[in-house]
Formats: C-alpha cells, structure tokens, sequence
C-alpha cells in the first residue's frame, strides 16, 4: 500500500480529517507539560525524565503525521480552502508541538530550577498557554463544518466567534508572562546569571506555545476572509 492510499484510507479522500488528528497529536504533547513542569518544579527529575520521553514521543507522532500529510496533500484540491492555506496551517501547528519537546529538552537538560518566588506562577503561566492551544485545536475541529458550508452561513460566525476567544487567551497569556518576567527580574541579581539567562529563554519559549497558537487561528481567519 502506498503512502497516498496508507493516509486516505485512514481518514478518507479529504486531507481535513488527518489535520485534525495532527492538532490533536500537537495537543497531547503540549498538556505534557503541565506534570513535566510539576515534577521538574518538586525537584523530581527521575519523573521529569520520564515525562519529557513522552513529550517527545508525542511530538515524533505529531511529526510523522506531519510529513506523511504533505507528501500526499493532493496538488490541486477541490474544496473552499487551498493547498496553502493548509500547509501553512499545519507547519504551525506543528510548530507548537516543537516548542513543547524543545521546552521540556532543556529544561531536563540543565535540570532548572525555579526561584519559589516564581514556581507557582510559572505554572499557572503553562497551564494558560495550554489553555490557549486547546483553544486553537477546538477552532481547527471546525474545519470539515466549514468546508460542508463552503465556508458562509452560521458556522462562519461560530469559528470567528472561537477565534475570538483564541486571542483573548492569548491576551491573558501575555498578561502572567509580564507578571512572571517581573517576579524575575526583582530577584535576578540573587542568582546565578547563566540560570537567569536560562529561565528568560523558558518563560520566552512557554509564551511562544500560545503565540503559535494564536497564528493557527490567524491562518483560520484567512481562510474565512477568502
């Protein structure tokens, strides 16, 4: 069985439904942060190791679906959408699932620790972000309905609706990024300078999940604004 049929026949002649599975891939890997950061913040980084080989099996799925798709993403397709739109789409989604593995590498890697003043908050912070790509792979479940309406009617006004709500999420994810970097910053001259330099690229990274996030619901827009 080729390639081509191998994919379609999973999840049928559209590509819609294998974008979907991809998000929901992406997605998994990313909630693996939240007990990644709860081991890594008690210190337990038996566990933390553990954890992060998850996060990371996650993404090479997430990634093998990726590459699979666009091998057989058909040239010309016939739908509401094009082939661009959808490729783009998926590149960024893709992209959250990176950042995830690469968050949770270097964490694990340098074993870092959290100032206490800052740990909870940091938390709270990974938790917000994820909430935030949630968001995204909800908006991206709307793509069959959107492309069975061709795109018009009430399902046009639901999906901005759930975008809209995507950039309110990752409003308030830029919101505990500056109260974190502020927490930060009041005690960075405490500790080590390479560890600060280290947790400003882990707090940058995390921020990065909901930004990632916010742009899968951009491209989303796109598509309806065409």
């Amino acid at each position: 069985m080729s390639r081509k049929s191998h994919i379609f026949s999973m999840f049928g002649k559209s590509p819609i439904s294998p974008m979907q599975k991809h998000m929901a891939e992406v997605q998994a890997c990313v909630v693996g942060l939240i007990p990644f950061f709860e081991a890594a913040l008690a210190n337990d980084w038996e566990r933390a190791g553990q954890l992060q080989k998850e996060v990371a099996r996650l993404e090479g799925a997430a990634d093998d679906l990726k590459r699979e798709l666009r091998l057989n993403l058909p040239s010309g397709l016939m739908m509401a959408m094009s082939r661009r739109d959808l490729l783009e789409t998926l590149t960024t989604q893709d992209k959250i699932a990176n950042k995830a593995k690469d968050i949770a590498g270097l964490m694990l890697g340098r074993k870092m620790n959290f100032p206490s003043e800052i740990g909870p908050l940091m938390l709270d912070f990974v938790k917000s972000c994820i909430d935030t790509t949630a968001q995204a792979q909800i908006a991206i479940n709307e793509l069959d309905e959107l492309v069975e309406t061709g795109f018009r009617g009430r399902e046009v006004d639901l999906v901005e609706s759930m975008i809209t709500q995507l950039d309110e999420l990752e409003g308030k994810t830029d919101k505990i990024q500056v109260e974190v970097r502020a927490k930060l910053f009041a005690i960075e001259k405490e500790l080590p300078a390479v560890d600060v330099m280290f947790i400003y690229r882990i707090i940058e990274w995390v921020g990065d999940l909901a930004d990632l996030a916010q742009r899968v619901g951009s491209r989303l827009e796109l598509m309806l604004a065409r």
